[in-house]
């Protein structure tokens, strides 16, 4: 799909198909249902008006809705992801920057793009337990991410020492 630049559509029908199925199941704002978007629809300029169309009609609560890009998605389209993210913000909708510290990751990215939650790559947090190096790249990464008043979401978490580890740095 992404080959063939189909990934903007898809992305639309995956948010039209979402926001459906959360009407119909009735959701409020204690309620954060996420949705990826590809990084070919971060180039779409007329995608912030679709899915403004989308909720306005649902009548959903814009932060019942939580839109997700890589790290490498937003760093490629660095302007207009912050753009988009500035917009639905304002909205109400939330956003996430996902796979943190895999991809080309700078904590100037973090003070640049104004997301609600850093997801930290699984390949950090899964290997706290077995070495300093990256229990201090995840500690660091979760202290920027805080000090920004962003929130962190560790991936990969398989073992309760590494349950543990992560509550320890926060």
């Amino acid at each position: 799909a992404e080959r063939y630049h189909l990934m903007p559509q898809i992305d639309r029908w995956v948010i039209r198909n979402a926001l459906q199925t959360m009407k119909q199941r009735g959701v409020d704002e204690s309620q954060i249902f996420t949705v990826n978007l590809s990084g070919q629809s971060l180039s779409d300029i007329t995608l912030f008006d679709y899915i403004r169309d989308l909720l306005d009609e649902s009548g959903l609560p814009a932060g019942s809705i939580c839109f997700e890009i890589t790290e490498t998605s937003a760093v490629r389209n660095l302007n207009r992801a912050a753009e988009l993210i500035s917009e639905l913000k304002a909205m109400g909708c939330r956003f996430a920057l996902d796979d943190f510290g895999s991809g080309l990751s700078s904590f100037g990215y973090l003070k640049s793009l104004p997301v609600d939650y850093v997801k930290i790559d699984g390949q950090f947090v899964k290997s706290m337990a077995r070495g300093a190096t990256d229990r201090a790249i995840v500690t660091a990464m979760n202290d920027v991410a805080h000090s920004l008043g962003r929130y962190t979401v560790a991936e990969y978490v398989e073992s309760p020492e590494v349950l543990r580890l992560l509550k320890i740095c926060g």
